[in-house]
């Protein structure tokens, strides 16, 4: 027999829930059959696709190699000003995304450093490696949160256990502490990775959000919404639902699967 407090937190969580899946769902119910395929096969929303998933790969797999290294030394070593390092880290996750845009334009624009690196032919806005950066530093604070944790989670006398048998501290990482944290790895990779797909307001900034150049879906999503193509929007906007719920349904498959 349940009790009314279970009764009560089931169907809070039944409620909100369905609500979400009928905000989102409705988006579906907006286009016609025959503008969804003329959208999703256009050419530009190809080039959106192709972009996204390009520009989202690389700097989710620069995000992890970072990661890696910054969550386990925040993890495991103490160091001078550490508790501000973390504060930093962290600081992009509680503030809204378009003020990292508007720091790398200024940082990266002729502002900052994109002046000296002009005089050197290298461009490192309203391009395709602009976008790569934009994801880069939205996707790694999260990316480190996530290791983070992981690495907190494991045992610490496991490696010393190692390092007491002889192996030494580069063995020992790779080969006991990496391998236990695999679970976490597999999970940051998926938010990582997810996280840039879904990048907006930095992307459109440091990218400049020009047509058929930096169009990511988010971004395409935006300029079709503002020139009324809402086919195209709202294509876009499908497309985001379901890369979005398919990252996550395999990273929760595959974390049931382990832990059972």
């Amino acid at each position: 027999m349940r009790s009314k407090f279970e009764i009560f937190f089931i169907l809070l969580t039944i409620i909100v829930t369905l609500l979400f899946f009928v905000v989102i769902g409705s988006m579906f119910l907006i286009p016609t059959f025959e503008g969804f395929i003329n959208a999703l096969f256009s050419e530009k929303m190809v080039f959106a696709i192709t972009l996204t998933l390009s520009t989202s790969l690389i700097s989710a797999i620069l995000a992890m190699l970072c990661c890696i290294p910054m969550a386990y030394t925040l993890s495991r070593y103490q160091f001078p000003f550490k508790r501000l390092f973390k504060i930093v880290i962290d600081l992009p996750m509680a503030f809204p995304e378009i003020v990292i845009g508007i720091a790398l334009l200024m940082f990266l624009g002729s502002n900052g450093i994109g002046f000296h690196l002009d005089n050197l032919g290298i461009e490192l806005v309203f391009n395709s490696l602009g976008i790569i950066i934009a994801q880069f530093f939205v996707a790694l604070p999260y990316a480190v949160r996530t290791l983070y944790s992981t690495f907190n989670y494991i045992d610490s006398r496991y490696e010393f256990v190692s390092r007491s048998l002889g192996y030494s501290e580069v063995s020992t990482f790779f080969n006991v502490t990496l391998p236990m944290a695999k679970n976490g790895l597999f999970a940051t990779g998926i938010i990582t990775l997810a996280r840039c797909i879904g990048t907006f307001a930095s992307v459109l900034f440091v990218g400049g959000g020009i047509l058929m150049k930096t169009e990511t879906l988010a971004v395409s999503m935006y300029l079709n919404l503002s020139t009324g193509d809402i086919d195209m929007a709202i294509t876009a906007g499908i497309l985001l639902v379901i890369i979005s719920f398919i990252t996550i349904a395999v990273m929760e498959k595959y974390a049931k699967e382990n832990h059972l």
